[in-house]
């Protein structure tokens, strides 16, 4: 995608998606969701939040356009709006996880290099 892709509105609206998937407990609630829809009570064995807490956040997700409420009978049951989600969630995992690999191996490739410098100075 190129940068002409994102014009003001869309940079607006994926912060705002981006702000809503920056509170743990919410990415937490979304995981535990995965592609089968689940109740409340489901979500908090799950999570292992308090009924107050996923109620809370729910509903947040849900003004963000990230989950939907189903009502069956006496209870609601929410899923995922789009299940695409885990995967992009999935692949920013594996992203972050690469580059933090990566970050790594280069801090200790200088490291290395570094000391090499230091020990043919003093030689």
């Amino acid at each position: 995608m190129n940068s002409n892709a994102y014009n003001s509105e869309t940079v607006k609206d994926l912060a705002r998606v981006f702000k809503v998937l920056s509170e743990p407990n919410r990415l937490k609630i979304l995981v535990s969701m995965g592609l089968e829809c689940a109740p409340v009570s489901a979500i908090i064995a799950r999570t292992g939040l308090s009924q107050t807490n996923v109620s809370f956040h729910l509903r947040i997700l849900r003004e963000a356009g990230l989950v939907k409420g189903e009502r069956n009978g006496a209870y609601i049951f929410y899923c995922l709006y789009d299940t695409e989600l885990l995967q992009i969630l999935s692949n920013i995992t594996a992203w972050r996880e690469h580059s933090l690999a990566n970050q790594q191996e280069n801090h200790d490739q200088a490291s290395s290099a570094s000391k090499n410098e230091n020990a043919a100075v003093n030689n």
